[in-house]
């Protein structure tokens, strides 16, 4: 296995290197029982860090940041001129379930309304059978009490899941994974939009649109209203700090090589 490195995006420490390591990491974290989380990383998130220096520290002490857009493998292409693999949560999910079928794993899957997780387990008994230690939990809409929250971290424990699927979206269920980190035995994985498009509950852009990084604008056509206001933000803006970096990035080479040849 090789080794996963880290690179930064803006306010992420993104973490790099090839799509099947991830997935290997990812399990032997949780064969060994070990309290960790992982962080899809995406441009909201991206930008999520940049207007929130909290959030960012969260998503940087995860185990792993994983890039799933094309947007940041592009980005660290062009601030390092660095290649590496996508790992995006869409995949990532199904790679994850084949090895916990094959190793007769528990999962549990927190978050997301009652109808999605009742259409997840029929996913799950079709697609997978092999898989029968599974456990959900949907969470009300609403601030839960210490109490609650005591009594959902000892269900958890309880089902002796390894692997924990959080389904809350960004940024709350990176926040909700970092405050339980230490206190749940298993990995989890913030996986957000990833759930309901496996399940069919959405569509996945076509294959030509994922390589054009254009897999924003087909979520955007799908629910419009809901999308507009933080796409037209978080993309401009991340753009826009990009290209201040790669200018920094670039001068500041530059500079180095005047200096150097002097």
């Amino acid at each position: 296995m090789e080794t996963i490195g880290r690179r930064r995006v803006l306010s992420l420490q993104v973490s790099t290197g090839k799509y099947p390591d991830f997935v290997q990491h990812i399990m032997a974290l949780a064969k060994k029982k070990q309290s960790s989380y992982v962080c899809v990383s995406n441009v909201h998130m991206c930008i999520e860090a940049v207007d929130d220096p909290a959030f960012a520290q969260r998503v940087n002490e995860a185990d792993l940041v994983t890039p799933d857009g094309m947007p940041l493998i592009n980005a660290i292409r062009l601030l390092y001129r660095e290649h590496y693999d996508r790992v995006p949560g869409m995949d990532l999910m199904p790679s994850l379930l084949a090895e916990i079928e094959k190793q007769a794993m528990g999962v549990y899957f927190y978050g997301g309304s009652p109808e999605m997780l009742l259409k997840t387990e029929a996913y799950l008994k079709k697609t997978y059978p092999g898989i029968t230690d599974f456990h959900f939990y949907s969470p009300p809409f609403r601030a839960l009490d210490e109490t609650e929250k005591s009594a959902i971290v000892t269900q958890i424990r309880a089902s002796g899941a390894q692997i924990i699927f959080v389904v809350l979206g960004c940024p709350k269920q990176e926040r909700w994974m970092a405050e339980h980190k230490g206190k749940i035995d298993a990995c989890m994985l913030g996986i957000g939009g990833a759930l309901p498009v496996m399940i069919g509950m959405q569509k996945r852009a076509p294959m030509w649109m994922q390589k054009a990084s254009l897999e924003w604008f087909y979520r955007f056509m799908q629910e419009p209203r809901r999308l507009f206001k933080r796409y037209f933000y978080t993309n401009n803006k991340f753009l826009f700090l990009l290209f201040k970096e790669w200018l920094k990035s670039r001068f500041s080479k530059e500079w180095k090589l005047k200096n150097h040849n002097k």
